[in-house]
């Protein structure tokens, strides 16, 4: 059975991204999530976690509207993700940023290259396809994000030649280039050694902290959640069992969503 874990929230800041009654299901397989309900305020960084099959990258896709909920709404930066289309849902993906469990480099492109592909929501055409066809502003953008993440020493090296860290610094200097309101990220270290997942989780919060961009991220690192995290969501049993402030989370709590 589901988590029974009062929910504890923010007040009195503006919302960013609010689902309300919200499911989705494949095919005649019972519903991955249903009813959920749940909102995080701007500059929010919110750790979403649960055990494996409990829908959280299903969740993370109907929040940036990559597909649609079979009923409920969400809303993303005041705009609804279920009615939004054209110019508009354009618009509105050039605001929001997206780090995967893969870091999806071009390998024989440069460093530079790479991160200026961040600009394509805002931009398309060859010229942000190729940092040397890039327009000078787009250039310099893409350095100050590697300059943020340590690499700006590395901007011309091929992306295959870089270690799983570095990539994964590459990948967060690309979602930041454009400087979204707004991030998902789906378990960015997973792909990662310890070592090298704690120095890049450190770096990823500090930098969208800084930059007070609202964050969600899925994470099964339990120490991870509840450290950089400024809240926790726990999915079980289809629905959300755990919103609470991190602080006021236990380990326990935590373990329970994987029984």
């Amino acid at each position: 059975m589901p988590l029974d874990h009062p929910a504890t929230h923010l007040t009195g800041t503006v919302t960013d991204l609010q689902a309300t009654g919200l499911a989705k299901s494949f095919g005649k397989a019972r519903p991955v999530f249903e009813g959920l309900e749940f909102r995080i305020r701007r500059g929010e960084c919110v750790a979403l976690v649960g055990a494996n099959g409990t829908g959280k990258s299903t969740l993370l896709r109907c929040c940036l509207g990559l597909i649609t909920p079979d009923s409920g709404r969400v809303s993303l930066l005041d705009q609804d993700m279920v009615t939004i289309k054209g110019p508009a849902r354009r618009a509105l993906r050039a605001r929001t940023g997206l780090v995967g469990q893969k870091h999806n480099l071009v390998p024989r492109l440069s460093v530079l290259s790479n991160v200026i592909h961040g600009l394509l929501g805002r931009h398309s055409g060859p010229r942000y396809w190729v940092q040397g066809l890039a327009p000078a502003a787009a250039r310099t953008a893409a350095f100050a994000a590697l300059d943020k993440v340590g690499l700006a020493d590395l901007a011309l090296r091929r992306a295959d030649q870089l270690s799983g860290g570095q990539s994964q610094r590459v990948a967060i200097a690309r979602a930041l280039v454009g400087n979204p309101r707004f991030l998902v990220a789906d378990e960015p270290c997973a792909s990662l050694d310890p070592q090298a997942g704690e120095e890049v989780m450190a770096l990823f919060i500090s930098l969208v902290k800084r930059e007070g961009v609202t964050v969600l991220f899925t994470s099964h690192n339990v120490q991870h959640a509840l450290s950089y995290g400024d809240r926790i969501l726990g999915l079980q049993g289809g629905r959300i069992a755990i919103d609470a402030r991190a602080r006021d989370v236990s380990a326990q709590d935590m373990a329970r969503l994987y029984v």
